[in-house]
């Protein structure tokens, strides 16, 4: 369940912040794999994984449909890896400071493996 101005239920960073909800395309995970890493989606602890969707070029400000009724708004685009990144010391490199996104829920509603996700 996304839960607005919150982010996803039960995760621990959601919470009143900009980084409500992170978002990692498929395609990203995939050109790791490519390197070699077998890496799955959720291996960069990103909340939701997405196909289809350019979202690095996504401006600040877009806002999202997730699902049937939860909209988003794209607040950063990427981050800093901290120092213990377990990615990163894994496979000497992490896509999620350059290629995750980062959002907050103007309105929530249930999330599950397969639904849409819509630029508005």
């Amino acid at each position: 369940m996304l839960v607005a101005d919150h982010g996803l239920e039960g995760d621990a960073h959601a919470g009143p912040w900009h980084r409500q909800v992170s978002l990692l395309a498929l395609e990203s995970i995939q050109k790791v794999r490519e390197q070699g890493p077998n890496m799955h989606p959720g291996d960069f602890a990103e909340n939701l994984t997405t196909e289809g969707l350019d979202l690095v070029n996504l401006p600040l400000g877009t806002r999202l449909k997730i699902g049937s009724s939860a909209t988003a708004e794209v607040t950063q685009i990427g981050k800093v890896c901290h120092a213990h990144c377990e990615i990163r010391q894994k496979v000497n490199d992490c896509i999620m400071p350059r290629e995750g996104i980062f959002v907050r829920l103007l309105a929530g509603g249930p999330v599950q493996t397969g639904d849409t996700i819509e630029v508005l």
